[in-house]
């Protein structure tokens, strides 16, 4: 086998991304992401592109925040372990976007766990799978219940005290991992920041409140460099139980819809069957899964 070359691109090379074939259909998932050419990189063998990735972040980010778009050809696992190894970038997350119900085609399932197996050379381990969806006005909107008040709150300590409530309970990933590394407070944190790096208002964030006003949780209208999209639903641990994230997903779509969206995303842990439950009953349809892998202090650290 010959010399692996792994470059970074620019402008004049970013041609040389597009010359892999594309099985789990990437291109068309990423088809308006916008990339820096000079944060895409491919590994080269006898003049031919066997593994590349992108690293992304919204348009005013100085770094990448994560890798979204990760390719290998087959028998080129380590390719693409050198190709994310010796990156310049120490990014933790990286992010591999498969076909609904990939599991049940062997093409893609092979094409998946080459990608998989070259990421775990590289130290990333799998942190979760998750649903993405598509909510689009041909749907129709989901009917309100009618059970919550819903409110604007310009003060961020009172959506940062929700969070952490909500996070003692939470089924997502990214969470609990956030509390393990330092509890509640930082997983708290971790959204805020996030909330806040989203480029839609900040007015567009609501409270739930019962008829009496007691908090039942928060819900995060948001457009994402992509688009519109559910930034957040949570209910603080007390009040579940009684399906109110359905509520706040209706109040959320319908505030998006209210403000033109025609379409918006949306996504959920695969374990956190309860939520999973709500965006189907709301309209929203599975259109493709996420496998999120992790490397603690970056590739190559595992």
């Amino acid at each position: 086998m010959t010399d692996l070359v792994v470059r970074t691109l620019d402008e004049s090379s970013a041609q040389l991304f597009r010359t892999m074939p594309d099985p789990l259909a990437l291109g068309e998932r990423h088809r308006y992401t916008r990339y820096r050419p000079d944060w895409q990189r491919v590994a080269v063998r006898d003049g031919r592109t066997v593994a590349r990735a992108a690293w992304w972040a919204g348009p005013e980010d100085p770094e990448p925040r994560l890798i979204n778009w990760f390719d290998v050809a087959e028998g080129e696992e380590e390719a693409g372990a050198e190709l994310l190894r010796t990156a310049p970038w120490g990014t933790a997350e990286l992010e591999l976007d498969l076909p609904a119900g990939w599991r049940d085609d062997p093409r893609l399932r092979a094409a998946a766990d080459a990608r998989a197996a070259a990421a775990r050379r590289a130290g990333y381990t799998p942190l979760v799978e998750r649903f993405l969806y598509r909510w689009t006005p041909d749907r129709g909107l989901p009917e309100r219940p009618g059970r919550l008040v819903f409110t604007p709150e310009p003060d961020d300590a009172v959506f940062y005290e929700l969070l952490r409530r909500v996070s003692t309970a939470t089924l997502d990933a990214h969470a609990r991992r956030a509390i393990a590394e330092g509890g509640v407070d930082q997983a708290a944190q971790e959204d805020l920041d996030f909330f806040r790096w989203l480029p839609s208002p900040r007015d567009w964030w609501q409270l739930a409140l019962t008829p009496a006003g007691e908090p039942v949780g928060i819900h995060i209208p948001a457009r994402n460099p992509s688009g519109p999209c559910v930034g957040f639903i949570g209910v603080v641990p007390e009040h579940r139980g009684h399906g109110y994230a359905y509520d706040l997903l209706a109040e959320c779509t319908h505030f998006l819809a209210g403000q033109g969206a025609e379409f918006i995303a949306a996504a959920t842990d695969q374990g956190n069957v309860p939520m999973a439950a709500h965006f189907t009953t709301a309209g929203y349809p599975v259109v493709r899964e996420r496998v999120t892998y992790w490397a603690d202090g970056g590739p190559g650290a595992g």
